[in-house]
């Protein structure tokens, strides 16, 4: 079990991980649809630099299992939020725009609910599962 619970988590962490890189090294474009979306134009860098490095910490903990409960709260925060606000797709008039957003918005809430799920399951299971640098920060009963 714990072997499928790495290649789960690296799985799982690898998308955010290349989101996270994206964030940081197309900070000027990302930037620029992020003002698109409502984020006023002079924090937008500091947004996508915020929310990469957010990404990243958070793919990183799962990844390697560096309290990996803390790193899926992190991806949690993150995604939450996110479809709030970049994916509003109720506001889009263009139905195929108004798709592709409520696709978006769809993945970020399921995928924030899987982060939510890693957080129980690492706080609940704690230094019982193997293949992890450390064990939890939270201990859920």
């Amino acid at each position: 079990m714990d072997v499928l619970v790495l290649i789960g988590r690296i799985l799982f962490a690898l998308l955010f991980l290349l989101n996270a890189v994206n964030h940081l090294t197309n900070t000027k474009a990302l930037a620029g649809y992020t003002t698109s979306r409502g984020v006023p134009r002079a924090l937008a860098p500091a947004a996508v630099v915020g929310t990469g490095l957010l990404l990243l910490a958070g793919a990183v903990s799962v990844g390697l299992g560096i309290w990996a409960d803390l790193g899926a709260l992190l991806l949690a925060v993150f995604l939450f939020p996110t479809a709030l606000l970049m994916h509003r797709f109720w506001a889009e008039t263009e139905p195929m725009t108004r798709l592709n957003e409520q696709a978006h918005f769809f993945k970020d809430i399921a995928l924030g609910g899987a982060a939510l799920m890693l957080l129980a399951f690492f706080s609940y299971v704690g230094d019982e599962l193997g293949l992890t640098i450390t064990g939890p920060l939270f201990h859920l009963s």
